[in-house]
């Protein structure tokens, strides 16, 4: 696979290019060593489509996630607690983990444990690898990337997303890349509130 595409949104494809680049350059060598070909496996059953052979989402991951841990990109999370009061939530937001339970538990009110996991975080860049639906793709930019950057973890997310070439020989629903930038770009300049590098990849 290759790297055809790129989107840099808030200078986070400026800021790898900068300070880690040879984080970027070995992101590059990943995709490319990914066997597309061996990824062909999934026979559709889909009625526009049946008996067509597809490309996997499940084997690219695969794919990916030996290529990753073996440059030892690993699984992070980020913890939090939650309750139903806005005012409160906005009080804590900034603490750790065991300051917001107990401002929360000194209201009287009931905290609720919750988390974020990305696959993939090395030396404060998370990388997440998306052959998913149309709604991961949100999750990931709007929740993800920007729970990690607001919690200090991170400093640039990146996505990476097959181009429509590729999608359009995966199952009905795989998110694109051409569609996620225009849902991005629509947000506005500033929104997500992360910096973040949008991948785009085909055979």
């Amino acid at each position: 696979m290759k790297v055809v595409e790129t989107y840099s949104h808030l200078n986070g494809l400026e800021y790898l290019l900068i300070h880690k680049p040879k984080l970027w350059d070995e992101i590059k060598v990943v995709v490319e060593s990914v066997d597309a070909g061996a990824c062909k496996t999934k026979v559709s059953k889909e009625k526009t489509m049946k008996g067509r052979l597809l490309y996997s989402p499940i084997d690219m991951n695969k794919a990916y996630k030996k290529l990753l841990n073996d440059k030892n990109w690993t699984e992070s999370r980020v913890s939090y607690w939650v309750t139903k009061d806005e005012r409160l939530i906005r009080k804590i937001l900034t603490m750790p983990p065991e300051e917001q339970k107990e401002e929360i538990e000194i209201t009287g009110a009931t905290p609720i444990f919750s988390y974020n996991q990305t696959d993939y975080v090395k030396d404060r860049v998370a990388i997440e690898v998306q052959f998913g639906k149309y709604s991961f793709v949100a999750y990931d930019l709007f929740v993800k990337h920007l729970a990690f950057y607001v919690g200090d973890k991170i400093d640039v997310g990146i996505e990476i997303l097959p181009m429509k070439s590729l999608q359009a020989q995966m199952s009905s629903g795989v998110a694109y890349y051409e569609s996620e930038l225009y849902n991005v770009v629509r947000q506005g300049r500033g929104v997500p509130a992360v910096p973040l590098v949008i991948v785009g990849i085909e055979v």
